[in-house]
């Protein structure tokens, strides 16, 4: 299968770049080169940094991909928001996004120009907000209610992103007593064109409506 073929492919470089230890040199030289040149790397760092983020977040990368979210090029923007999505998926990386403060700036991105910024703004947090900390952080950033808007967004990614990272508020009790009044909006959802979006979305309302 090309597919298959394709993936395999992609998966055996990325671990040889993690291999043959050229993710620090790949961070240090995020901080340097031309945008064109931001824009590959980052698409690279987020690939390798799925299989493996501990050499990346020894080298300072959430600092670093803090700054690039500040970008006035949408790309740099979307894409270091993607790979922080790589980078939080291991306990240590959404403790670095919380302590560098990132979260607040993912949460002003959630009303970027630019629909994709969106999508992987609220698939970072997303991540960011499975600890406590991060969870709180969003929530005194505000997050909800701008969480709440893209529900209509007419990226489906966007739509699914955000009702997940609702649903990681809706676990504490501040964003479920917040987000109890918004049920409705989340049936509307139970009707959505992607399947993923409905199932999130049912999802959702169960821990919504959990009661204690």
């Amino acid at each position: 299968m090309p597919g298959s073929t394709g993936a395999f492919s992609a998966l055996a470089g990325a671990q040889g770049i993690i291999y043959s230890g050229l993710i620090p040199s790949l961070v240090w030289k995020l901080q340097r080169e031309e945008e064109d040149i931001q824009v590959l790397l980052l698409d690279t760092l987020s690939f390798c940094l799925m299989e493996d983020a501990s050499e990346a977040l020894s080298s300072r990368v959430v600092p670093i991909l803090k700054e690039k979210l500040l970008s006035p090029n949408a790309s740099i923007r979307s894409k270091a928001a993607h790979t922080l999505i790589a980078v939080s998926i291991r306990l240590e990386g959404k403790n670095q996004v919380w302590q560098c403060d990132v979260i607040p700036i993912l949460v002003h991105l959630l009303k970027d120009t630019e629909v994709k910024v969106q999508a992987n703004a609220a698939g970072a947090l997303m991540y960011a907000t499975v600890t406590t900390e991060g969870k709180y952080a969003a929530l005194d950033a505000d997050a909800i209610p701008l969480l709440l808007k893209l529900l209509n967004s007419p990226l489906s990614q966007a739509r699914l992103n955000a009702v997940k990272t609702l649903t990681m508020l809706a676990e504490a009790p501040e964003g479920r007593k917040f987000l109890q009044a918004q049920v409705p909006n989340f049936r509307n959802l139970e009707l959505d064109i992607s399947m993923a979006v409905r199932r999130a979305a049912q999802i959702a309302i169960r821990v919504i409506e959990w009661k204690p």
